[in-house]
């Protein structure tokens, strides 16, 4: 996605924002609450998995059985 910005200075020259066209600004914003919305979607499977074992356990025990 393109974006036109122009960057507004203070008196000395330092950035202090952004300036983008409103019409862009509506893009970004739809493509930000996308991701949200599909990120939401998948935050109810966390820590549904169930292991048989500590991970950490069967970490330590399968590299034991390493030649």
């Amino acid at each position: 996605m393109l974006i036109h910005k122009m960057l507004l200075t203070d008196e000395n020259m330092r950035p202090v924002a952004v300036q983008i066209p409103y019409s862009e600004w509506l893009e970004i914003e739809m493509v930000i609450e996308n991701n949200l919305k599909k990120r939401g979607r998948i935050a109810h499977l966390a820590g549904s998995i169930q292991l048989p074992e500590d991970p950490l356990k069967y970490q330590k025990r399968t590299r034991n059985e390493w030649p």
